[in-house]
């Protein structure tokens, strides 16, 4: 059950958090600066605060809800999610755990596996392994090409595909003299075509919205594809048979339901020509952008996008009495 009844937004001075520290800062505030935008142009009180600047002990004397707009370390892994509990500052979309889940890539796909949903092999890169320990496990486990990405983070930022033994050892050792602090996972490489399924809370009921794809002549769908339109060809709905889409859709309602999600969430997946369809990752704090997939994904539902960002301000309200 909700906490309270959801108040009338046109009563309440609006956050839009955005910013931070990330490597994803740049996408958060572009995110930020759009919700804001909608909000205001309709009517509503909205107060773009950069997390960088403005520490959360200023929140309550300034705002009533917090609209987050944050992408990556330390906005949607259940830090800032935490944070906010603690002050008492209601927030939109999931709290500490779902965030958390969805954000660590490992974990978030061994809950998958357990549940019997189809997500790519992978090996971890952990700091107490050695390369060549890698190298064997990948070896023998999954072959190659192999997909390489960040444990945590989105956006394909430092991913990337490795074709041999020689690659890979490059690609793992850059990328650990380069960021120390950051696990890495190698995963077997899957070809197909980029799908991402949108779940939104309407009304009190979570609507799954019509499935998003997306293709590009890069080797894979890559930061360079996915933020210049001259890069990629999308449709929404998908150009894909009813049953590869429904099926996405069954297993996004049962990725909200297994990490136990809130609001909002929007699960990624490839469709391969062989009719595999595997699952990648989620994104708990989907981009907010009025071009993103998201907003794309609902206005293919007729949710036109001030209106969507309305729903998820109202998905501060909706929490059940206690939510991990």
């Amino acid at each position: 059950m909700p906490t309270h009844t959801v108040p009338d937004i046109k009563t309440l001075r609006i956050g839009v958090l955005c910013g931070g520290d990330s490597p994803e800062r740049p996408g958060s505030l572009a995110s930020g600066e759009a919700a804001a935008k909608a909000l205001v142009e309709e009517g509503l009180h909205a107060d773009l605060i950069d997390c960088r600047d403005v520490p959360l002990s200023a929140l309550p004397d300034r705002i009533d809800v917090a609209l987050l707009g944050l992408h990556g370390l330390g906005g949607e892994d259940g830090k800032m999610q935490g944070a906010l509990e603690t002050i008492g500052m209601p927030y939109t979309g999931s709290g500490v755990m779902a965030s958390a889940l969805g954000m660590y890539k490992p974990t978030f796909k061994t809950l998958v596996a357990q549940e019997r949903m189809d997500t790519p092999k992978w090996v971890p890169v952990e700091k107490q392994n050695t390369v060549s320990s890698i190298l064997s496990s990948v070896r023998y486990t999954l072959g190659f090409p192999v997909f390489v990405k960040p444990s945590s983070g989105g956006g394909s930022l430092a991913a990337g595909i490795a074709h041999d033994e020689a690659q890979l050892t490059e690609m793992i050792e850059k990328a650990l003299e380069a960021d120390p602090y950051t696990d890495y996972l190698v995963e077997e490489y899957v070809k197909g075509i980029s799908c991402s399924v949108g779940l939104i809370e309407v009304e009190g009921h979570v609507q799954v919205l019509p499935v998003h794809s997306a293709v590009t002549d890069r080797e894979f769908y890559d930061y360079e594809a996915k933020h210049d339109a001259s890069l990629r060809t999308e449709n929404c709905p998908a150009l894909l048979p009813d049953h590869v889409t429904d099926a996405m859709k069954y297993m996004a309602k049962r990725v909200f339901r297994t990490i136990g999600a809130h609001g909002v969430l929007r699960v990624d997946f490839l469709a391969a020509a062989n009719s595999r369809i595997t699952m990648l990752e989620c994104n708990t704090l989907p981009g907010l952008s009025e071009r993103g997939n998201l907003a794309t994904m609902a206005k293919a539902a007729g949710i036109p996008y001030p209106t969507l960002v309305q729903h998820v301000v109202k998905t501060a309200f909706t929490k059940p009495a206690y939510l991990p």
